[in-house]
């Protein structure tokens, strides 16, 4: 019985002594991905925040674009609408002369 007990604690310590490695070598491995992932990644990610800084700015302009041709809009229908009540007043004006010729 003294034997089997042996042999048990030497295969329950060779269990989790591997288990403890194999936990080290997954920590290793994560840690080693994560530090990689981030040299690689970072760089990109900077130079598209800045891309996406820029197309802010660029749309931020576009709307201030947006906003006086939209003014320039209201200008010229407010022209169109005084060009045609001047043009009905003038045919109104020359149907009035038709009439007093005729």
């Amino acid at each position: 019985m003294t034997l089997s007990f042996i042999q048990l604690v030497s295969v329950t310590g060779a269990v989790i002594t591997i288990i403890a490695l194999l936990l080290v070598a997954a920590i290793i491995g994560y840690l080693t991905a994560w530090f990689y992932a981030k040299s690689v990644y970072t760089p990109i990610i900077k130079g598209l925040e800045a891309e996406k800084e820029d197309l802010l700015k660029q749309l931020a302009g576009l709307k201030e674009d947006v906003t006086k041709l939209n003014g320039n809009i209201d200008d010229l229908n407010k022209k169109i609408a005084k060009l045609e009540e001047e043009g009905k007043k003038k045919d109104d004006k020359i149907n009035e002369l038709k009439s007093k010729k005729e």
